[in-house]
């Protein structure tokens, strides 16, 4: 069992470091809820330029604790979620929401709570009836995303790593935010990295 709780908690930029510095999601985002953070199971969606009817598509077919990842075959700044639909995927226990598009009814998203991210902020709502894909490979900033992949999300913005290394980088992260645990008190007590890295040799001499 994945505790993605924790991953949440020790969040994006710490994860990235313990898996290597691999895995972030290279696009501006906005994060909808101010101090969210979560961490989940991929689900994808892959819309037809400016419709999102398989947003609503995969909020239906959803499981509790889900991360979806909205996006297009051309990723646009039409709104593919807003109040309706993050009602309803609250309501279906969804974890969180990566959007490679736009989102509306910002405030009212807000208010919801339910962990969103977003390329981009606009009114222009999207068109209904093209079919797309459900749970296939997608890449959002660089990153291949496929169903199952962990998705870590929080004020830094997103990563995404194959879900297989989920075990393998918990420990890692957890120790790397041990040590710097320890290396934050030192810091607070007057020492500096400078010297405690050995900069100060290197740049001085």
């Amino acid at each position: 069992m994945i505790d993605y709780a924790a991953l949440a908690r020790l969040g994006v930029a710490t994860v990235h470091e313990a898996a290597g510095r691999v895995g972030i999601v290279d696009v501006p985002l906005t994060q909808v809820v101010a101090g969210s953070r979560v961490a989940g199971p991929a689900r994808t969606a892959l819309c037809a330029p400016g419709d999102n009817s398989m947003v609503h598509a995969l909020i239906a077919h959803a499981n509790p604790g889900d991360v979806l990842v909205l996006t297009s075959v051309e990723p646009a700044a039409v709104a593919l979620v807003g109040e309706l639909l993050a009602t309803q995927a609250q309501a279906r226990g969804v974890a969180g929401i990566l959007v490679d598009g736009a989102v509306r009814d910002l405030d009212e998203l807000a208010a919801i709570g339910l962990p969103i991210w977003a390329r981009f902020v606009r009114a222009q709502g999207a068109t209904k009836g093209a079919v797309g894909k459900l749970d296939v490979p997608v890449t959002i900033g660089g990153v291949e995303i496929r169903p199952g992949d962990l998705v870590v999300m929080d004020c830094d913005g997103a990563l995404a790593l194959p879900g297989g290394r989920a075990g393998e980088v918990l420990p890692l992260a957890l120790e790397r935010a041990e040590r710097e645990r320890v290396m934050r008190e030192r810091y607070a007590s007057g020492e500096l990295s400078y010297d405690l890295n050995g900069l100060r040799e290197v740049v001085e001499g």
